[in-house]
């Protein structure tokens, strides 16, 4: 029995154990490539390697008003940030379309904005121009197919670790300028007038949250001082700084969402005790409101987005966060 054993033992390391070893091994060491390379992206960016350097004016194209814009007036500006699982500002899924597509129809007066591309300083989807470009463009076959589950996961790392650099205080600014720009320029195209005062909103889902709020130090100066309003579903968010140059920040959250609580854990502005941190400041001035939407998960079948899951009134997940998100725009 004792040899039988011993080839039993020795046949689950050799075959199991030790691949397994290696394998996350080898996924340790990538993460840590992942992680010790992201802030580059930022400081290439602000060198110029990467698009035109910071603050440099550019040319902007101003889209066509479509025939709604025409016959109302533009009284408000709808800016869509995804989650960590966006690969680039061309493709959202078709839920994040739908809602998008169903404020824009409540609300004549507002114009929405869904083609920024949050997890790069020069709005450049990992699709785009880049070194690896085709291997995010067969991970996102992939994805589109539904014939694969742990590649995609490659672009939340990516983008996950972009979404630190936005809150880390060393990198962070360089970051968040970065974004505040592609803001900027985005409206701009979509017919934004500089100085106009007209009001904008941004909507930060998951890592988009602290995208939005991360942006919003630079985004008021560059459109002039406009009201800013961030309207966060499911953000994972830290103390940023951003805070002191919003009028208000809407935290929508589902009950059995633990990922939105990341921000609050992770980051020590957050915790009650910090009382003089840009959280707890905004927090005892009233600017920041917390709405629970019910029983509603992160992502996937029972995240925000959902379309087949329902609440016990029968209501989809996703028309509860259009909802919730409607309310909010028409308090303001």
């Amino acid at each position: 029995m004792i040899p039988a054993l011993r080839a039993l033992l020795h046949w689950f390391f050799s075959i199991f154990l030790f691949p397994f070893i290696q394998l996350l091994g080898v996924g340790m060491v990538l993460l840590l490539v992942v992680a010790a390379l992201s802030p580059f992206e930022s400081l290439g960016w602000w060198a110029g390697w990467f698009g035109h350097p910071a603050g440099k004016k550019i040319s902007v194209p101003v889209q066509e008003p479509t025939e709604t814009q025409r016959t109302e007036e533009t009284a408000h500006y709808l800016v869509y940030l995804s989650g960590i699982g966006a690969i680039s500002g061309d493709y959202l899924e078709p839920t994040e379309i739908e809602l998008c597509d169903e404020l824009a129809a409540r609300f004549p007066g507002t114009v929405v904005v869904k083609n920024v591309f949050p997890y790069a300083m020069n709005n450049r989807g990992l699709t785009g121009h880049r070194i690896f470009s085709s291997l995010w463009r067969g991970i996102e076959r992939l994805k589109i197919e539904g014939k694969e589950r742990l590649l995609p996961n490659l672009i939340n790392i990516r983008n996950l670790f972009q979404m630190v650099v936005s809150a880390d205080l060393r990198y962070g600014p360089i970051y968040n300028y970065g974004t505040a720009e592609v803001i900027r320029d985005e409206l701009l195209r979509h017919g934004y007038r500089m100085g106009s005062g007209t009001p904008v909103s941004v909507i930060g889902y998951s890592g988009g949250g602290q995208i939005a709020l991360g942006a919003a130090t630079y985004l008021k100066d560059l459109l002039g001082g406009a009201p800013l309003w961030i309207i966060s579903l499911g953000g994972v968010m830290a103390d940023d700084p951003g805070l002191n140059h919003i009028e208000h920040l809407y935290h929508l959250y589902g009950t059995r969402d633990p990922v939105q609580k990341i921000g609050a854990i992770a980051y020590a502005g957050r915790w009650p005790w910090f009382i003089h941190s840009p959280w707890n400041r905004a927090r005892a001035q009233g600017k920041i409101t917390m709405i629970a939407l019910g029983p509603i998960g992160h992502t996937g079948s029972k995240g925000y987005f959902s379309a087949t899951s329902r609440l016990e009134n029968g209501q989809r997940f996703l028309d509860r966060s259009i909802e919730a998100i409607s309310e909010v725009l028409e308090q303001q």
